[in-house]
């Protein structure tokens, strides 16, 4: 299994953006589909999350201003940014819970992060 993100890029403050995380293999069953960020000199946090079959979960610094979504039938997530803040420079990293065909349990997969500047 595989996640690919793509859709980062350079953008000035107040833009948007739309990253993108396709999930490929045997896949049997994904679960949560989640976005993490990591800034320079900073840990890792989550930004959005969204489970199979349930509303959407925000950072308390993105809400209103990102749509995390999902379509199951291409093994995607999508992370749309908009009114980007310099602050959300950071390198994005897709997430997922797979059930891999032929498995019973779900494991932790990470996309290879996308690097999204704001500029002021």
């Amino acid at each position: 299994v595989q996640l690919q993100a793509s859709g980062g890029g350079l953008v000035q403050a107040g833009g948007s953006l739309r990253l993108s995380c396709a999930a490929s293999g045997s896949i049997s069953r994904i679960n949560d589909m989640n976005w993490y960020r990591q800034a320079p000199g900073k840990q890792r946090e989550l930004v959005a999350t969204i489970p199979s079959g349930d509303t959407a979960n925000y950072a308390d610094s993105v809400k209103g201003r990102f749509t995390i979504a999902r379509d199951n039938a291409k093994n995607t997530v999508y992370l749309q940014m908009n009114s980007l803040k310099p602050e959300d420079t950071a390198v994005y990293y897709c997430n997922a819970g797979v059930i891999a065909t032929g498995r019973w349990y779900s494991k932790d997969y990470w996309g290879q992060g996308t690097l999204v500047t704001v500029s002021s």
